[in-house]
């Protein structure tokens, strides 16, 4: 059992935060890189802690490590409470992870006004734990904002081509989905009349006297929109392509890779087991939008794409599909792919992020047609570029396999017919995933590239850059070989929960 003196998962928000105040009161920059290596580390470190020793501790109702601070609001219902489950504590260990290799990326980055750069990543990777730690529902969400908040700022002071349409863009569709979101969470809190934000104390109430059908479809509807926006489900995807496209690089891996998680995980961890039969009769619109709209149309938009970052975008609103399609299914086996997937995707999504700006450093240019033959230049970013994409395609052996396999298998049980389109997309990654490692790094140089080399000689990863992507793909062939690292506490947490019984005529509120 852990015997730590101290709150891992307190420590893990609060190491971040408190650098980056101390930066905004004036730390001098010299010890503002110095400390930033440690205040990226400590949260990875807690994570892995709280995973290692994960199945010793004492459990609460399936949660770990908890712990409540009062907040002065506590007639209100909101204090902070903090604590992990079999959902929460993989997303919590990718937060720390993917954390880790922004910010090594980010400190060695050259970027202007480095300090304010740090500390904005400071932030959001302290939201960022404190979302998948938080078992208060008001918390979950303030931790999601303030995550957000920086990625605004970062798109449009540091952010490449169209930054301030991008950084504008991202700003209306994120605000707009995440007020959606909190109607639908405050509906929640009002209607239980149970005065608390706590998941496990709103768990248990409804489990015994659940909301009528009709209150739940209305509730799950702005919840389903409003983070439907913020996961950019079909058609309110627009964002993310140009918003990632624009944004700096440890910005795009901190939100594609684990930001945009937030709303798969809050309908797992809150929408499924509090609102069964709402989400239950918006599943078959919900599987025909993600399916046509994610999976086939923007996978073929994905096709088309000649900037290698605007590839990825697109990519990653596409892969986002099959997680709505394992929520669509309210299975176990689904709900689990989904979580497994999260983790793989935001693995493999900010690897292929990190390693795209890489390559813009060494070719000047994000246009696929005017690169090639960089393998022969830098086969150590090839490589790496190459796994990411096999792992991006769910190639066996990556945490991507899994993931996908599993919604695939609940999906057919689901909807034999939405599973045939599903599984095109398969086809469809393994083109454009292939066809991108092939014009970036194989076959003959074009004249750009040749001319781009004789002023800059190509060298190859240095170790500031070997080392994030050493982090994040240790961690995608660990899963992908040892997917029961994940899977032992997902399902102790997952195979319980059972569908709350609708309230009769009599019971409705």
């Amino acid at each position: 059992m852990s015997q730590l003196p101290f709150d891992p998962l307190l420590v893990s928000i609060a190491a971040p935060l408190a650098l980056a105040l101390a930066i905004g009161l004036g730390l001098p920059k010299r010890w503002s890189v110095r400390l930033a290596y440690g205040a990226f580390a400590i949260p990875a470190l807690m994570a892995l802690h709280a995973w290692w020793w994960f199945s010793a501790q004492p459990k609460d109702h399936g949660y770990a490590f908890l712990s409540r601070y009062s907040t002065g609001l506590d007639s209100l219902g909101i204090s902070l409470h903090l604590g992990l489950n079999g959902i929460s504590l993989p997303l919590f260990v990718l937060a720390g992870l993917v954390g880790l290799a922004a910010g090594l990326y980010a400190l060695q980055s050259g970027a202007e006004r480095l300090k304010i750069y740090v500390m904005l990543l400071l932030i959001m990777q302290g939201g960022l734990m404190g979302v998948f730690a938080s078992v208060d529902i008001f918390f979950l969400y303030f931790f999601h904002e303030l995550a957000l908040i920086p990625t605004f700022i970062m798109v449009g002071l540091w952010g490449g081509r169209d930054r301030t349409y991008a950084a504008m863009k991202l700003t209306i569709y994120l605000t707009l989905g995440a007020m959606l979101s909190l109607i639908g969470l405050i509906a929640l809190y009002a209607r239980t009349g149970q005065h608390t934000f706590n998941l496990i104390a709103l768990r248990n109430y409804l489990a015994l006297a659940p909301l009528s059908e009709t209150l739940q479809q209305h509730i799950a509807a702005f919840l389903l929109i409003g983070l439907g926006v913020l996961v950019s489900l079909w058609p309110l995807h627009t964002w993310a392509p140009l918003g990632y496209g624009a944004a700096p690089s440890s910005a795009a891996m901190l939100h594609a890779g684990v930001l945009k998680k937030f709303g798969l995980y809050t309908l797992i961890q809150v929408a499924l087991p509090l609102l069964p039969a709402g989400i239950a009769h918006w599943s078959h619109p919900l599987a025909w939008l993600a399916v046509i709209g994610n999976v086939l149309v923007v996978g073929l938009i994905t096709i088309a794409q000649r900037d290698l970052k605007q590839m990825l975008g697109y990519s990653s609103v596409m892969h986002m599909g099959y997680a709505f399609l394992g929520i669509a299914t309210m299975s176990v086996i689904g709900s689990g792919g989904v979580v497994l997937l999260m983790v793989a995707h935001g693995l493999s999504v900010a690897l292929l992020f990190m390693l795209a700006t890489s390559v813009y450093h060494r070719t000047h240019t994000f246009a696929m047609d005017e690169m090639g033959g960089l393998a022969q230049k830098a086969p150590v970013l090839a490589a790496f570029f190459v796994a990411g994409t096999l792992a991006s395609i769910g190639l066996p052996g990556f945490a991507n396999f899994w993931g996908e396999l599993t919604i695939f298998v609940a999906l057919w049980k689901f909807s034999p017919l939405i599973t045939a389109f599903a599984v095109a997309g398969v086809v469809i990654s393994a083109i454009y995933g292939l066809r991108s490692a092939a014009r970036v790094f194989f076959g003959p140089a074009t004249e750009q590239m040749t001319r781009v080399a004789a002023e800059n000689p190509t060298v190859d990863l240095r170790w500031s850059e070997k080392l994030p992507a050493l982090v994040l793909l240790a961690a995608l062939l660990f899963v992908g070989f040892w997917p029961k690292s994940i899977t032992t506490a997902l399902n102790a947490e997952l195979a319980p929960a059972k569908p709350a019984v609708t309230a009769d005529a009599s019971n409705q509120r």
